[in-house]
């Protein structure tokens, strides 16, 4: 272990493009707590913020000394790695309510190293929530860009369209275009 590390962590980077309002149309540089490029570090979960959304401890945009928890959409981060806890004041804001002040050095809740950069090549793999025939389908991800047919549970999806929202299949196979006679 490196000399003076307290522990290792999840990390990534704030998205320099960010999608909002209906249809993810309103891009925007960034998110609004922390700017572009800002380096946020995820502990582990120790409860559930909501889908697709992780607690992370970054600097925020407006004051760049202390650290601050937010919950944060993964689909606003990018770059996900491993890195090295060395300071006490991160120490201290990843522990967050259950910081120990007589261990000011030691996370309570600390990634392994091989779990976190499992996690990080997980998120790293580009992906999409799909839907089937208008609804969302929980847990099911495709690649960007999504394939022209998918098999779920013995069925053959077809791709209906690709928008902002993610990809569309149906049941229903695409039409048959007709070619024109000469």
């Amino acid at each position: 272990m490196p000399e003076g590390l307290l522990g290792w962590c999840l990390v990534a980077n704030v998205a320099w493009e960010t999608a909002r309002g209906e249809g993810g149309l309103d891009v925007q540089r960034g998110t609004r707590r922390f700017a572009p490029g800002a380096l946020l570090w995820i502990p582990p979960v120790q409860w559930d913020p909501g889908h697709w959304r992780v607690r992370a401890v970054g600097r925020h945009r407006g004051n760049a000394r202390r650290y601050v928890n937010m919950v944060v959409r993964v689909d606003d981060l990018e770059n996900f790695r491993v890195k090295g806890v060395y300071s006490e004041g991160l120490v201290r804001a990843l522990n967050g309510s259950d910081h120990d002040p007589a261990a000011p050095r030691t996370l309570q809740d600390p990634w392994s190293r091989e779990r976190a950069q499992s996690w990080a090549d997980s998120w790293n793999q580009p992906r999409e929530l799909v839907r089937i025939d208008g609804h969302l389908q929980v847990g099911l991800f495709v690649p960007n860009p999504p394939p022209a047919e998918l098999q779920v549970d013995g069925e053959t999806l077809h791709l209906a369209h690709y928008s902002a929202r993610g990809p569309h299949y149906s049941r229903m196979p695409p039409p048959v275009e007709q070619a024109p006679k000469s």
